[in-house]
């Protein structure tokens, strides 16, 4: 491993730019993709978990090989949504700090295509896509990339099911002669397909190994649990992470619309983020979580792409992910920048056989979560119901009467006797719409 950015052959625009951002030390697939992206012509493929500095990784080449007196579309980088690549070009922008004349244009779906036309008009060297979106541009004849030198592909295995439609109509209308970048966190059979069909014979692959830095840093974990228990674990997970930062992972949007309600109605300090939210909707929420105005988001695999949020501290699978690299995704949101942090996967019994096989694919070790007791779990529901009450905010619509009859029902009680009966009653109210529910006759399988 280089000891620093300088030992790159990066341009003393890049390098103070990057001492501003206090950044010296590039991760290995930083080191390895910068060295061969400015040392020939070739092909590139980097395969590295997400948080190890991808966009730097083909973001700072791309920024010295363009030529800036130069004014037509040179790059483009296509991101699987608006957020990654809302992302990727403000890392560009920020690296091109002291390279004025170097113009980037972001034209990602979920906002008004008018104003994109507009900027695509004006000098622009690099251009940062969404495939639909830039599909869209190309239909009205908007943008002109028959100049184009790279195509970059970032986290290309979470863009198959775009790419598999758009990327003939988008390579097209690029020169036969460029090269092409592709970035993944995993390298599944499709990925694999992808890179024949589209990259050149010759095509260097740089993998850094999974195994010891991929998951580096992060504390598998998973929790056997019964549907009915599945939301009072989750919610005794996450009082004992109270103020730090933790993103759960569901599988559809349905799942997470009803886990972020409960969590709200539970007074959790959280957000829901999936593919039907408005972008402005999404744009709030995630400022929010970026800011620490809110600790939890919940979120489905898509939505959550781009989310560079430094201090995660946790991420929780709250339904399994179906595909190994998902897992992969899901995880690589914390122990972001050589942090260390934790990924909790709640499960049913009928689901254990998946976790040996998770490991072995993925080459890493789970450790079982101790499950909180029965006890636990109440005291941590008291809990919750205690600062429900705390955050209630007072009726002034009631009456003076009524609120003095009240008061005479517990005016003989000390502040210690009233919180203790309360508290009482409380559990006992929890238990009995436990036993109600496992009263309930279940349905008989056909």
């Amino acid at each position: 491993m280089l000891q620093s950015f300088s030992d790159l052959n990066l341009s003393e625009n890049l390098l103070k730019a990057l001492r501003d951002l206090e950044i010296v030390n590039p991760t290995e697939i930083q080191e390895q993709a910068i060295t061969n992206l400015l040392s020939n012509t070739k092909d590139f493929v980097g395969i590295a978990k997400t948080g190890t500095g991808k966009t730097a990784a083909f973001g700072l080449p791309l920024l010295q090989l363009v030529d800036v007196s130069n004014t037509n579309i040179q790059a483009v980088i296509l991101a699987p949504t608006r957020e990654l690549g809302q992302q990727i070009f403000n890392n560009l922008e920020t690296f091109a700090k002291y390279i004025p004349e170097l113009s980037i244009a972001s034209v990602c779906g979920g906002v008004p295509v008018k104003s994109q036309i507009e900027r695509l008009s004006k000098p622009t060297q690099i251009v940062v896509a969404t495939p639909g979106r830039l599909i869209d541009l190309l239909n009205r004849e908007a943008i002109q990339l028959s100049h184009a030198e790279y195509l970059v592909l970032d986290e290309a295995d979470e863009m198959i099911s775009i790419l598999k439609e758009g990327l003939d109509r988008i390579v097209e209308a690029l020169p036969k002669k460029r090269r092409t970048i592709l970035f993944s966190a995993t390298l599944p059979g499709t990925i694999k397909q992808l890179i024949q069909n589209y990259l050149s014979k010759h095509v260097t692959q740089v993998s850094v190994d999974m195994e010891t830095t991929g998951h580096k840093g992060i504390n598998h974990q998973y929790v056997i649990v019964e549907p009915i228990e599945k939301l009072n674990v989750l919610m005794h997970f996450l009082n004992s992470k109270a103020g730090q930062r933790g993103i759960i992972f569901c599988k559809t949007k349905a799942a997470v619309n009803k886990l972020a309600k409960n969590l709200a109605i539970n007074k959790f300090s959280s957000g829901a983020l999936h593919g039907s939210l408005t972008q402005g909707i999404r744009d709030r929420i995630m400022g929010q979580f970026r800011e620490g105005h809110i600790n939890i988001l919940v979120a489905t695999d898509l939505a959550a792409r781009g989310i560079d949020v430094k201090d995660v501290a946790y991420v929780v699978n709250y339904h399994l992910p179906e595909f190994y690299e998902s897992y992969v995704h899901r995880s690589g949101r914390t122990a972001r920048a050589g942090a260390e942090g934790l990924a909790l996967t709640v499960i049913q019994q009928e689901e254990a056989f998946e976790i040996p096989e998770f490991e072995e694919e993925l080459g890493i070790k789970f450790i079982e979560y101790k499950k909180p007791t029965v006890q636990s779990i109440e005291e941590n529901n008291a809990m919750l119901w205690a600062r429900k009450i705390f955050k209630t905010k007072p009726n002034r619509d009631l009456s003076q009467e009524f609120k003095t009859n009240i008061k005479t029902v517990f005016h003989h009680l000390t502040k210690e006797e009233l919180i203790e009966k309360l508290i009482a009653n409380q559990m006992l109210q929890s238990n009995t719409v436990k036993e109600d529910k496992d009263d309930k006759p279940k349905k008989k399988k056909r």
